[in-house]
């Protein structure tokens, strides 16, 4: 367990010093939330914007996620390192555990900015709404990345990757909106817990299976 555990984390610290040194990910996400928050900002009338902004947020905070798992696994496509990964000594789902947690970190990072922008620009923000975010970072981020791994395969992977996770993205969006506006979140926070559960243990049991084929 230790090991396999150390071999995600070797993968994920790659991942993101690759990112510290390229800045290829993070700052077209920082830009893509902050601009789509600006712009729903300006586009929402203000009485309505405590009822709107709640699934404005929502939509922003999926989009700027497909942004990050599109490029999950291009340096491994463009420079055709999977095989190496693969050929690895290390249990492939680690592989999958360790870009999670890569696109977790940047994700939290564009979170980190987008939340406080979300709470000045609209009605502000409230515990249930943070913990929902971050309960459906782990559903985004654990389907997201097999998911991103089918695609990487493919010619085209930017128009198949969101046609593979939206629909399914679709439960992490009621159970965060309904958490944002509910009097008591807590039943949508527990769907989103469940959800995180099923689809990484689900991710977690098929990558092997998906990057053998």
């Amino acid at each position: 367990m230790r090991r396999y555990l150390a071999d995600a984390a070797t993968l994920a610290r790659k991942d993101v010093l690759l990112e510290l040194r390229g800045r290829d990910t993070l700052p077209a996400m920082v830009l893509f939330v902050l601009g789509g928050l600006v712009v729903f900002h300006f586009a929402v009338p203000e009485d309505q914007s405590g009822a709107v902004g709640n699934g404005l947020l929502w939509v922003v905070i999926l989009f700027t996620a497909l942004l990050a798992l599109v490029r999950a696994f291009v340096a491994e496509r463009e420079q055709r390192l999977m095989d190496g990964l693969l050929l690895a000594p290390c249990d492939r789902s680690a592989i999958w555990l360790g870009k999670a947690v890569a696109v977790l970190v940047f994700l939290l990072a564009a979170e980190a900015v987008a939340l406080p922008a979300f709470a000045m620009f609209f009605s502000g923000i409230g515990w249930s709404t943070v913990a929902a975010v971050l309960l459906a970072d782990i559903g985004i981020v654990t389907v997201g990345t097999l998911l991103a791994a089918m695609a990487a395969v493919t010619r085209a992977r930017e128009l198949l990757l969101p046609l593979l996770f939206l629909p399914l993205a679709i439960p992490i969006v009621v159970g965060g909106v309904g958490a944002s506006v509910d009097s008591d979140p807590a039943r949508y926070l527990a769907f989103l817990a469940l959800y995180d559960v099923v689809f990484a243990i689900i991710s977690w049991a098929s990558f092997e299976y998906v990057v053998s084929e």
